[in-house]
């Protein structure tokens, strides 16, 4: 089975290449289903990220040293520190 990461990589490639043959005006036959394999990418990078794993641990929050109100109280932290 091919992982969540991997099919993401893969339709984002799709989809640059859907670019590439839209925009080509070489080949009628890329260049009319040009949107089609954008569309088929985008669909396909949609929905492994609705139905695949995360990448990471899933018990862990990530934040990326966002600010979270909720984490705070008054403005000093939960943890009692000061």
């Amino acid at each position: 089975m091919i992982s969540s990461a991997k099919l993401q990589r893969i339709a984002e490639i799709v989809m640059v290449l859907g670019i590439v043959a839209l925009c080509q005006p070489w080949n009628l036959f890329l260049h009319r289903y040009g949107v089609a394999i954008i569309l088929i990418g985008l669909l396909t990078f949609m929905f492994t990220g609705w139905f695949g794993k995360p990448a990471g641990d899933g018990d862990k929050e990530i934040t990326d040293g966002v600010f979270d109100v909720s984490d705070h109280h008054d403005g000093t932290a939960h943890g009692g520190r000061s």
